[in-house]
C-alpha cells in the first residue's frame, strides 16, 4: 500500500462519494464491508463502471464479513480487500490488519498490545488456534490504559509466522460476537455463519436480515434475504425452490430450522456504519 491515496468514507450523500472516487482518484478506500458493496450497488445504479476507478485496495472493518463478500467486493470494485480491525475503547482502527502478502489473519500490533483468547463462559484462557473472546492488554496507551479488556468478539489467534516474514501474532477473522451470539433452541448462531450459506447461493444479494421471535416457548428465526433482478421477475416455483434450499443448507450447516422470505431488490435497508443483521423480538 506504498504511495496508496486514502479516502475515508464514513456515510452522508453516497452519489457524491462516488462522484469524489471518479474525480479525484485514490487508490485505497477505508469503509464498512456493507458499505463497500452499497457503494457498488449505488454506482451500478447511476450508471458508473466501479471497476474503472483507480481504486486498488480497500481497507474494510468495523463488522463482521466473510471470505464469499470479500470476493463479491473485490469483483465488484476491482479492488484486493483488506481486514482492519479495532477497538474505539483501545485505539480505534489499527490494533490488527491483514497484509496484502497472506490475507490469511490480521497481524496484531504486539508492540502496543498483549493480546488472548479465552472460554467467553468461564473467563479461561484457550489454546492457540482455538476460537475465544479477544482479550487485550495496552502496552503504550496513556491516560485510558486498558488491562485484560475483554472485547466480546469471537477468533483464534495463530503464532506461526507468515508468509510475508512478520513473526506477530495473527488474529483469525471475527466469526462474531459473543454477546450478539444467537441461541435459538439451544443452539448457537452467528450472523456470519448464515452469511456464508446465503452467499454461497447463486441468485441472492449480499443483503439480510435475521428475525429472532418466540412462539409460545419455542424461539423462531426467520431469514429475509434479497435477490436479484432476474431472480426476482422469474416464476414463483423457482422463488420457492430458492426459499427451500436456502431452508435446507442452514438446517445442514447449523442445525436449525429457519423460515425463509425472499425480498426483492434493494427492499431490505441499508446502512451507512455498521449493518445491523439480527432483529432479536424475544428482547421487545
Amino acid at each position: 500500500m506504498l504511495g496508496a491515496s486514502v479516502i475515508p468514507i464514513s456515510g452522508g450523500n453516497t452519489k457524491r462519494q462516488i462522484m469524489i472516487l471518479q474525480d479525484f482518484g485514490p487508490t485505497a478506500i477505508c469503509c464498512t464491508p456493507s458499505y463497500a458493496l452499497y457503494l457498488a450497488e449505488q454506482g451500478e445504479e447511476i450508471g458508473v463502471d466501479m471497476t474503472s476507478l483507480n481504486l486498488r485496495v480497500g481497507v474494510l472493518g468495523a463488522e463482521p464479513w466473510s471470505e464469499t463478500m470479500r470476493q463479491e467486493i473485490e469483483n465488484k470494485l476491482n479492488i484486493k480487500a483488506l481486514d482492519i480491525y479495532g477497538l474505539s475503547e483501545v485505539i480505534g482502527p489499527g490494533v490488527a490488519m491483514e497484509c496484502e502478502e497472506g490475507r490469511n489473519g490480521l497481524h496484531v500490533f504486539e508492540d502496543h498490545f498483549i493480546v488472548e483468547t479465552i472460554n467467553p463462559i468461564t473467563g479461561e484462557v484457550v489454546p492457540n488456534g482455538e476460537e475465544g473472546e479477544l482479550v487485550f492488554t495496552t502496552l503504550t496507551k496513556e491516560a485510558f490504559p486498558l488491562i485484560r479488556y475483554r472485547t466480546g468478539d469471537m477468533s483464534r489467534l495463530m503464532k506461526e509466522p507468515c508468509r510475508c516474514g512478520r513473526t506477530v501474532a495473527r488474529m483469525a477473522r471475527i466469526s462474531g460476537r459473543s454477546d450478539d451470539m444467537l441461541i435459538i433452541r439451544g443452539v448457537n448462531v452467528f450472523p456470519s455463519q448464515i452469511e456464508n450459506v446465503l452467499l454461497a447461493i447463486e441468485g441472492l444479494e449480499p443483503h439480510y436480515q435475521l428475525i429472532v421471535d418466540r412462539e409460545g416457548m419455542l424461539d423462531t428465526l426467520e431469514i429475509r434475504v434479497e435477490v436479484s433482478e432476474t431472480i426476482f421477475s422469474d416464476e414463483i416455483r423457482t422463488l420457492q425452490n430458492i426459499e427451500r434450499r436456502i431452508a435446507k443448507d442452514v438446517k445442514d450447516y447449523l442445525g436449525v430450522t429457519a423460515a425463509v422470505k425472499l425480498v426483492e431488490p434493494k427492499s431490505l435497508q441499508r446502512f451507512q456504519e455498521k449493518a445491523q443483521r439480527v432483529v432479536d423480538k424475544r428482547h421487545i
